[in-house]
């Protein structure tokens, strides 16, 4: 995180100290509690497209694969299981289904986040201007 001083200029600029008032530490307090849950939610997003690509790299090794009625294992959990060819790909394809259906949920919800913590952000900025520091 980058923070700085405000230089003399920019102190003499702000002038009276603003009053800080309830309201204004409500969004304050909204805008900390949104910006914690983006950064969990970015961090949540790029594990699941990892698992994604992971998946997709499955699913072409399963491409590979020459003889269709060879069993392959497939994990569940923390076990592996041997299964027909078909019924991996078949399994593969769900799970990357529900994969895709989670990143998108997640992505809808990081966008919803950032609008609202952009519209804090004019708020605040119009009250305090230069005197308060919202960049992340």
């Amino acid at each position: 995180m980058n923070r700085r001083m405000l230089s003399k200029e920019d102190e003499e600029a702000a002038g009276d100290e603003i009053e800080v008032r309830r309201e204004d530490q409500d969004k304050i307090n909204r805008f900390s509690r949104l910006h914690q849950r983006e950064l969990g939610i970015e961090d949540e997003l790029k594990n699941k497209n990892k698992e994604k690509e992971e998946l997709d790299d499955l699913d072409t090794e399963l491409e590979l694969v020459e003889d269709e009625d060879e069993l392959v294992q497939y994990k569940i959990g923390d076990s592996f299981f041997h299964i027909r060819h078909e019924q991996a790909k078949e399994m593969l394809g769900i799970a990357a289904a529900k994969l895709e259906t989670e990143i998108e949920y997640l992505e809808e919800k990081l966008e919803t986040i950032r609008t609202e913590m952009k519209g804090l952000k004019v708020d605040l900025y119009a009250r305090f201007g230069r005197t308060i520091n919202l960049e992340t």
